[in-house]
């Protein structure tokens, strides 16, 4: 079809800017926001309420893993209390991580630069850094966060459908407890190292 013939055939489309366009997907987004908010602020503020508790009584809180450490956390916080449960745990698991690979690091462990979580979970425990409730705690933490972080077959034993089936809870909600435990163990580690 000819150049000339695809423009007598959108001849009656008026063209809209770019403004235009964008002025109606930014009203679009207003909406939702203020939707949001007026449904979702109550849960948010016990969230935050609950996030406010676990914060230590302290001068100074240290983020041996840095700044991305220290961002992990922050972030982890921040979608718990706005109620994305799946990115608190793995975050708030990402945090975990780099925490124990950081205190092995400042110790000279480089060979520990880039182990797993579960080699960084077993090597705490075995030189005395996580006492060994820690450590079980921890791992299962580890177990319950590979379901999603890694591929698991429909309704297989350890993912949140089949565990929301056999706590006979909402998927949402068993997620916001699995959130919640994270959420604790990350403030534990960050009591740990607060001045």
């Amino acid at each position: 079809m000819a150049y000339s013939a695809v423009l007598r055939l959108i001849g009656d489309i008026r063209p809209c800017s770019i403004l235009e366009i964008m002025s109606d997907k930014i009203r679009v987004a207003k909406e939702w926001l203020n939707r949001e908010d007026a449904v979702c602020r109550e849960d948010r503020l016990a969230r935050l309420e609950w996030v406010a508790g676990l914060v230590p009584d302290s001068q100074l809180l240290t983020f041996p893993g840095g700044w991305v450490a220290m961002y992990l956390f922050e972030e982890a916080r921040y979608c718990f209390v706005y109620g994305q449960f799946m990115a608190s745990v793995v975050l708030g698991l990402a945090f975990i991580e780099r925490t124990l690979a950081a205190w092995f690091y400042g110790a000279g462990r480089n060979d520990l630069e880039r182990a797993s979580i579960s080699n960084l979970l077993r090597e705490g425990k075995d030189s005395g850094w996580l006492t060994y409730e820690e450590y079980q705690q921890l791992d299962e933490l580890r177990e319950m966060r590979n379901p999603i972080t890694h591929f698991r077959a429909p309704i297989s034993a350890d993912t949140v459908e089949r565990r929301s089936v056999e706590q006979d809870k909402l998927p949402y909600d068993v997620l916001e407890d699995d959130a919640k435990k994270v959420m604790q163990a990350v403030f534990h580690l960050v009591h740990r190292n607060a001045v």
